[in-house]
């Protein structure tokens, strides 16, 4: 055997040499997504084939991660500026009742989606408020209004659920579909293609991340840096009340227990996507694939059998491992 000396190999990239330096140089922890989606897709296309790989349930994994992936869209930006909105479940809730509430007493299904964001809008700007204006840290900010929000919610319709039939509404917001698509579908990639824009090609985006890698080195270049963080409060707030109508339509009501387990899966669809939570990095199409992933999942541990408790167990052990992988990244750069 020969081993070619030829210069135009070495500048091609096919030796030996090459490819490890290339191997050596490639960003594992930026594509874990990617390739923790693969590498689940196969497991349980492999070990679930009769029922993961059919059209029907394949459909319902994109279905169930569409107000994950649009509730992780809002706290991209959260994140991506140093601060973090725990808030966004309850808010689901309370913007969910207060939209069914706004539609069965006036009948308009367009007032009812407007009240719905509104209550979304105006959770974040409070958090934005105490967080920038009163200065206490957004952990303890979001954390109490995440307890405030949930008793409102409950509070509100005394623990019972609100129905919501409007036909309009209900095919708007979960339960139509367009040209074959699931209308939650088409939401979650207008949403999707719209915080992907603001982020990596508006002025917006560079200075949310901006103010997350060095807020100091921010505020001094000219950037509003509470401006910003007020934006990106109303934005997650905006995200969970978005979640909320489409859970609202595709169940056809309200109540208040919506969204009271999706924090974890959104923190960790975040994490995993490549959003760094110290700040200064985000990746919302990272985000998708994470919320695709968690759904997938959940899916998948469903069809193995697992029961509800054992799914929270496995979605922790996923939070623990991107968050070491994140902290570890930021370290080392």
């Amino acid at each position: 055997m020969t081993i070619s000396t030829d210069p135009d190999t070495k500048r091609t990239g096919t030796s030996p040499a090459a490819w490890g330096d290339r191997l050596r140089g490639f960003d594992w922890r930026a594509s874990v997504v990617y390739i923790g989606f693969v590498l689940v897709f196969l497991f349980f296309a492999v070990t679930q084939a009769q029922y993961f790989l059919t059209p029907t349930n394949l459909t319902n994994v994109v279905i169930q991660a569409a107000p994950i992936a649009i509730m992780a869209v809002g706290a991209v930006f959260v994140l991506s500026t140093g601060e973090i909105d725990l808030s966004i479940g309850s808010t689901v809730a309370l913007a969910a009742l207060g939209a069914g509430l706004t539609i069965q007493t006036t009948g308009q299904w367009w007032l009812g989606a407007v009240v719905g964001l509104a209550v979304g809008a105006a959770v974040g700007a409070i958090n934005g408020l105490f967080v920038t204006l009163v200065r206490l840290p957004s952990f303890l900010v979001t954390l109490a209004m995440m307890g405030l929000v949930t008793g409102l919610a409950r509070q509100l319709t005394d623990l019972q659920s609100v129905p919501v039939t409007d036909p309009t509404f209900v095919w708007l917001f979960g339960g139509g579909t367009l040209l074959g698509i699931p209308t939650i579908i088409w939401w979650t990639a207008v949403v999707t293609a719209l915080g992907w824009h603001v982020l990596r090609q508006r002025r917006l985006g560079a200075h949310v991340l901006a103010v997350g890698n060095n807020t100091s080195a921010a505020r001094v270049s000219g950037i509003r840096v509470n401006r910003v963080r007020m934006w990106v409060f109303i934005a997650s707030g905006v995200t969970a009340a978005m979640a909320a109508l489409l859970y609202t339509g595709r169940l056809q009501g309200a109540r208040y227990t919506l969204g009271e387990s999706d924090l974890m899966s959104v923190l960790a669809a975040v994490i995993i996507g490549g959003t760094a939570l110290a700040g200064g990095k985000g990746s919302i199409i990272g985000a998708l694939i994470g919320s695709l992933l968690m759904s997938m999942i959940n899916n998948g541990l469903i069809l193995a059998g697992l029961n509800v408790s054992q799914q929270m167990i496995v979605r922790g052990i996923i939070i623990l491992v991107a968050v070491s992988l994140s902290l570890r990244g930021k370290k080392n750069s």
